[in-house]
Formats: structure tokens, sequence, C-alpha cells
């Protein structure tokens, strides 16, 4: 499996260079916080360098690496009512 690079924007575009905005494009990263995913080649590698100040990178193996972690826990699962329930239930009581 190819080694892969996770791109993330991480610095407005706002005042960069018209050939550094070009390039931050092209790597496909269009808003902060904004994560893309490519394969670790030379030429990513070069797009990266030119803006380095304004990008984060993290590497992994593969797609399947990169999205391990815990499993999302549902609000209901976690013991939080619903926002409004308890305002409909003290309602109710009173009246």
């Amino acid at each position: 499996m190819a080694k892969k690079l996770k791109v993330t924007l991480v610095k407005s575009i706002i005042g960069l260079s018209p050939k550094q905005e070009g390039t931050v494009h092209a790597l496909g990263l269009r808003r902060i916080r904004q994560v893309v995913e490519h394969d670790d080649t030379p030429t990513i590698r070069g797009m990266i360098s030119q803006v380095v100040f304004a990008v984060e990178v993290t590497e992994g193996r593969g797609a399947a690496v990169a999205e391990q972690g815990e499993p999302k826990v549902s609000r209901a699962d976690r013991g939080i009512e619903p926002s409004g329930s308890k305002k409909k239930a003290e309602r109710s009581e009173a009246s």
C-alpha cells in the first residue's frame, strides 16, 4: 500500500502570493481546517514545501490507518437528554 499524506490547511490564504494561493488550491484545499489525502510523491512534497507555513502534514499508511479512533458515541448513550426536553417536562408538571 502506498504511503499517504494528510494535508490540513491551518492558515488563511488571504495575503499569500498568487503563486502560493494556486499551490494551496492545487493541493485541493479551499477552507481552513479542510483535510485532504494525497499519495506521498515528490510532486506533492514539493507543493507542500512551498506552502509549509500554511499547512500541517500527517504521515500515515493508507486511509484506514488515518481513520482509526474511538467509535462515536451518541448523546443518548452518554446520558445527555435532547435540548428542550427538560423545559417541556417542567411545563407539563407545572400544569
